[in-house]
């Protein structure tokens, strides 16, 4: 107990030496947590007041494909002790790719038409979904800023890191990858439309397997055994299903909190594509693999929504 309190206190004035360090990145990371909890509560006073949607059971099952998909990507680890760097990276921007295009065709045109369908003029419409995204980028960037994390690269950073052992560490990194995807598997399905929410999730299930090869690949490499380094890709997953819970909560409410909602999933997946995955494949010196990676995911998505959406 006492060692437990020790962590507690020392993590405690890590946090507010990083708030002090970076106030405005605290004070953006507060206004997206208030936003996101005042968009959720009217939800859940709306959901409480009537029966659970069709959307919310939708977004369920997405999160669970999201789950599955990553469980399924890990699994060769077991026997795969390494795949060639520039293979990884290829596969690491093929998700990104998918990424990107998802953020554009099945969270931001579809969050751009219902603005506009809402407010009845364009630049209002847009002016919503932009609110949307600069709060997802403030959540992950305060997300980033202010949690204990390791990438295999760059190492452990943010406040508490020494008190967290590495298993912890990769966890939450992941978390920071997989939550904003579960948010926008909800988000899309929250209105019940399937020709917005059928082609996101099978984009995201489809680069969730990659991404938990590579997840496992790369703790793998850092030293875990094959069957920690497995177990704790599978158990990432589960945070797909959570964040689809909470994107389905987010925006199935207030008729404008959908657009937002949509905007705001898309900025969180911008950011990690953006701010982690992109610049982790550039690292290793296959930029043109990475490159070309990004490009097959980004036109596989693009055919995915025509086809789907």
């Amino acid at each position: 107990m006492d060692n437990a309190s020790t962590l507690t206190a020392t993590w405690s004035v890590q946090l507010r030496e990083q708030i002090q360090a970076r106030p405005l990145t605290a004070l953006g990371l507060l206004v997206a947590l208030v936003a996101v909890l005042l968009l959720l509560l009217q939800s859940l006073v709306m959901l409480l007041a009537g029966d659970i949607s069709p959307g919310a059971r939708y977004g369920l099952l997405g999160g669970v494909a999201g789950f599955a998909a990553t469980a399924l990507g890990a699994l060769p680890a077991l026997f795969l002790r390494s795949v060639p760097q520039r293979v990884e990276d290829g596969m690491l921007g093929f998700a990104a790719g998918m990424m990107l295009a998802a953020s554009a065709f099945s969270l931001l045109l579809p969050g751009l038409e219902a603005a506009e369908g809402i407010t009845g003029d364009g630049f209002l419409a847009a002016a919503v979904v932009v609110t949307g995204m600069t709060l997802g980028v403030l959540l992950m960037l305060g997300l980033d800023q202010f949690t204990p994390h390791e990438h295999d690269k760059t190492g452990p950073c943010g406040p508490g890191h020494e008190s967290c052992s590495r298993v912890w560490l990769f966890v939450f990194a992941i978390a920071l990858h997989n939550l904003p995807e579960g948010m926008a598997i909800g988000v899309s399905f929250s209105q019940g439309d399937m020709a917005v929410g059928l082609p996101l999730t099978t984009a995201i299930a489809l680069q969730d397997i990659p991404e938990g090869l590579a997840v496992a690949l790369a703790m793998c490499a850092a030293g875990f055994r094959p069957s920690v380094a497995v177990l704790v890709a599978i158990g990432s997953g589960l945070l797909e299903p959570l964040g689809a819970l909470l994107g389905v909560g987010l925006a199935s409410g207030m008729a404008i909190a959908y657009p937002i909602g949509l905007g705001l999933a898309a900025g969180a997946m911008l950011f990690v594509v953006s701010h982690e995955v992109i610049p982790e494949t550039h690292r290793n010196g296959h930029q043109t693999y990475a490159t070309l990676g990004l490009m097959a995911g980004f036109a596989l998505m693009m055919t995915l929504d025509t086809a789907l959406g």
